[in-house]
């Protein structure tokens, strides 16, 4: 039996890594994509999937189509202005985008950062940048400050980028709040405008650390999180900071060949309480909380595994849900461990560790051949082609995304981040 359920597994991770990112395609017009958000969030279209049957609504009346006493869990995180310019005495424009904290690591202690910190970043027009220091005079808080760049090196794909400012007044947040753009999505072809600032943040965006938006939260307004309420749902927040490896493209053949980007989660202890109080199952708001959320179930293997593991050995690898982990050799897993299991477990080492909020990160890619724990219901946008995206909402369609996006098409839905929604029950 135990020999079987290997050969399952090693099937099902060939499967999926053999497939070929041209089967998920379709045409998208440029006029598809929705330059601008409508002037009233909640009055986007909203396409439903309910098991195999589509039909459209407006988002405002998406609360109706929710089962009542449910559990819905969204992202809380928020997009910073993580675009900054500098301009050396020759002239060049050098754009230094933030991709994630180095030094300190912690997204909060970054934030509250002064005098120096330190960055991971991408860096625009680098060839006019091989040596020296760049920097910029700001006035914030009535006060004069200079703050200053310097490149340390490469790390990966990357750059250490080192900043200093003379002002121990002022923190690495108010720079941001000042000297930042926006980063509004590339496929937008536009520039960001003062209005992105309030479009581009869902209602509850609260924790910093985003470089794009979770964009299904995007249409959200109170009036619908009162009527949510309304029906007893439950709501929870999870944090994971959106990173600019979202926009990558799949460049491989094959998905197998794609290396997925990380991201850092953050979950409270108290929603793992309500997850178990819900008997795990969530309508997940976006693909960035089902990513959290599936992380959530090879995190508590994990821990059965190991009771002893350290919070920074809990970042599930891309492959982990397809066999290619060392928590596979568990005799729970092997034999099927229920996502209350999971749950439990996470649950009860967090007690132990006496931790309130669990801090960790996630690598995994979820495509046709993953089974999916928690998510039961799905809000999210619509896709670009051959993305990792369309392969998630792939996935937990059983392959019927063909159905939905050739219906949204059919029936002039906007598309991308500023598009129009849809819940997906399959």
């Amino acid at each position: 039996m135990r020999y079987d359920f290997y050969i399952i597994l090693y099937l099902c991770a060939v499967k999926t890594k053999d497939i070929h990112i041209s089967e998920y395609n379709y045409e998208l017009p440029d006029e598809r994509i929705a330059k601008f958000p409508k002037a009233e969030r909640d009055h986007s279209k909203l396409l439903v999937y309910n098991k195999g049957e589509v039909g459209e609504d407006i988002f405002y009346n998406l609360p109706n189509y929710l089962p009542q006493g449910a559990l819905m869990v969204y992202n809380n995180t928020k997009v910073i202005q993580a675009r900054l310019h500098f301009r050396k005495e020759t002239g060049a424009l050098i754009e230094i985008f933030l991709l994630e904290p180095a030094e300190p690591a912690d997204y909060e202690q970054m934030f509250q950062q002064t005098r120096r910190c330190s960055w991971l970043c991408l860096v625009g027009n680098q060839k006019k940048w091989k040596e020296g220091t760049l920097s910029r005079e700001l006035r914030i808080k009535d006060e004069e400050l200079r703050v200053s760049a310097t490149r340390r090196g490469e790390h990966g794909t990357s750059q250490w980028i080192d900043f200093e400012w003379d002002n121990e007044h002022v923190n690495f947040a108010e720079i941001l709040d000042v000297m930042g753009e926006l980063p509004i999505p590339p496929y937008l072809n536009r520039e960001t405008q003062e209005s992105d600032k309030t479009t581009y943040q869902t209602v509850y965006s609260k924790i910093k650390g985003s470089v794009a938006a979770p964009t299904a939260g995007l249409h959200f307004t109170e009036r619908v999180l009162k009527d949510v309420d309304a029906r007893g749902i439950e709501r929870e927040e999870v944090t994971l900071h959106v990173g600019a490896g979202t926009f990558k493209p799949v460049k491989s053949d094959t998905i197998g060949e794609h290396p997925m980007h990380t991201e850092y989660i953050a979950v409270r202890r108290h929603t793992l309480e309500r997850l178990l109080a819900h008997n795990c199952e969530v309508i997940a708001v976006g693909t960035t909380s089902v990513r959290t959320l599936e992380s959530l179930y090879y995190m508590g293997l994990k821990v059965m595994q190991n009771p002893d593991i350290a919070e920074d050995q809990l970042h599930v690898n891309q492959w982990e849900p397809y066999g290619d982990c060392p928590c596979c050799d568990s005799e729970a897993f092997t034999e099927g461990l229920s996502p209350c299991d999971a749950i439990r477990a996470l649950l009860d080492w967090m007690l132990r560790k006496e931790l309130t909020v669990l801090h960790s990160s996630t690598q995994i890619i979820i495509a046709p051949g993953y089974t999916y724990h928690i998510v039961k219901m799905l809000i999210t946008n619509f896709h670009q082609p051959q993305s990792t995206l369309l392969l998630l909402v792939s996935a937990f369609v059983k392959g019927d995304w063909h159905k939905i996006y050739d219906y949204a098409l059919a029936h002039d839905f906007r598309f991308l981040s500023y598009g129009d929604s849809s819940l997906l029950i399959p």
